[in-house]
Order: structure tokens, then C-alpha cells, then sequence
């Protein structure tokens, strides 16, 4: 299924089989936040419900639960390899990528960039003033967003940018996704792409990235497997397109 929404383009399905039916060189950079298949020390913590792992057990609102956070590690980094090859193969040459991932996982996701054929290139710090404290330990207080290219990378500005940035966490009373990335934050990201570029995100849930695309003047292809999510996603949309009729 493939919804458009003003600017923004919804598809719904599992990403490694919507991006293998993309053009060629089609998307001018990729931003995305994909399931992280972690949230725990051990393999039985790390293979609980997402609802389990990332929400406390007296969260006042719930959220819906998302496919594709509990492989193993050897699979999590097949499958995070194949996909990231199929969005090299529909960026455009000189396109940055985008990718958060946590502490846990950024060994295997530096990797698995880089099996995919993206030039690793630095990583960014989201730093979360607000996190969870941790009693007798430090504070795990940021996530990071990996940065790579496709070859060289095409620069969209002159500025230099930053490598941290601090924003807090949604909050519940806003929030409209388990694992949701501040908006702020994602136009902060957007920053090393052009306005009027379009931006792919595989793993679309709730539609954020699709919100600071389109507050920022650019286009967005997005991926999303879940139905609960997917609709999440239309809906946010088609207020956004309201508000700028």
C-alpha cells in the first residue's frame, strides 16, 4: 500500500521489500531510526516486547508494540546489512545517511554500515537531559545517530555543524510512539541535506521525521510495517497537510 500525503509519501511493508521496488538513485539522503533489537543486558531482557523493554510498568499511556526488535544478534546484523544496501542502491552518489542506534548496538551497526557500502563518517550525539537515572551507575544519557555517505560526500552547506545535541524526550502527553525521536532533534539532522531534497525513512513509525521534512521544505518517502503505526503515520500527516492549506 502506498499513500500520498501532500509532499510526503507512505508505503506500508517491510522495508528491505519496499526498498528492493525503488529506483535506482532516487533519494537525495536517508534519516532513520530503525528497530534496535536491544534494551537489555542479557537475551532474554533483549527479547521481551518493545512495550516491556522501553516503557515502565507505570507509564500513565500505553503504546502500541512494533515487529522486528527481538532478532538475535547474527540475524539483526543480516538483515541491518541487507536493508542498508538496498537504501545505498536508491541514494543518490553523495548522499549522507542518518541512523540512531544505543550503546548496545553500535558496534554492530558501525559494521553493518559499512557491509552495506556506506562510507562511515563520524557519529553525532543526542544527549538526553531528561533520561532515566540510574542508581550507583552513570546515567545512560545519550543514543547516537551514525553518520555515512554514499562515496563522497555531496556538502548541502558551508556551516559547520555540530556533533551533540541536547534535546529532551518526548514526553508522554505528546508523544504518539514507543520509541519516538524528538522533532527538534530530526531538523537539527536535516541540516546536511538540501531544502527540497527528498529524504527516505524505512522505519517511519509515527511519521516524525516526515513532520521536520516537511516543516523544513523537503520531501519524504516512508517506510512502515506496522498497521497501528502506519495509520499513526497518515494521520499526522494529513494534519500537517491541514495546517498548511
Amino acid at each position: 500500500m502506498k499513500i500520498q500525503i501532500g509532499n510526503a509519501t507512505m508505503c506500508k511493508g517491510e522495508a528491505l521489500s519496499v526498498l528492493k521496488d525503488m529506483d535506482d538513485g532516487s533519494v537525495d539522503a536517508v534519516l532513520t531510526d530503525p528497530p534496535y533489537s536491544s534494551g537489555g543486558l542479557t537475551v532474554g531482557q533483549r527479547q521481551q516486547a518493545p512495550s516491556k523493554k522501553y516503557q515502565s510498568s507505570d507509564a500513565l499511556k500505553k503504546f502500541a508494540d512494533f515487529p522486528g526488535d527481538n532478532r538475535d544478534q547474527r540475524s539483526f546484523i543480516t538483515w541491518a546489512t541487507l536493508w542498508l544496501a538496498e537504501a545505498y542502491r536508491v541514494a543518490k552518489p553523495g548522499a549522507p545517511l542518518m541512523m540512531f542506534t544505543d550503546w548496545r548496538q553500535l558496534p554492530a551497526m558501525t559494521d553493518a554500515l559499512q557491509a552495506g557500502g556506506w562510507l562511515w563518517r563520524n557519529i553525532v550525539v543526542w544527549d538526553k537531559p531528561t533520561a532515566r537515572p540510574a542508581k550507583g551507575e552513570f546515567k545512560r544519557q545519550c543514543e547516537f545517530v551514525l553518520i555515512g555517505s554514499k562515496g563522497k560526500l555531496a556538502p548541502a552547506t558551508e556551516r559547520c555543524l555540530p556533533g551533540v545535541f541536547r534535546h529532551s524526550i518526548v514526553s508522554g502527553g505528546k508523544r504518539q510512539h514507543l520509541t519516538e525521536k524528538p522533532v527538534p532533534l530530526l531538523r537539527d539532522l536535516l541540516q546536511i541535506s538540501p531544502e527540497g531534497c527528498t529524504i527516505l525513512d524505512p522505519f517511519a513509525g509515527s511519521a516524525t521525521t516526515a513532520q521536520a521534512c516537511l516543516e523544513t521544505g523537503r520531501k519524504f518517502i516512508g517506510v512502515e510495517l506496522s498497521e497501528v503505526y502506519f495509520d499513526v503515520a497518515c494521520a499526522r500527516l494529513n494534519t500537517l497537510a491541514n495546517w498548511t492549506i
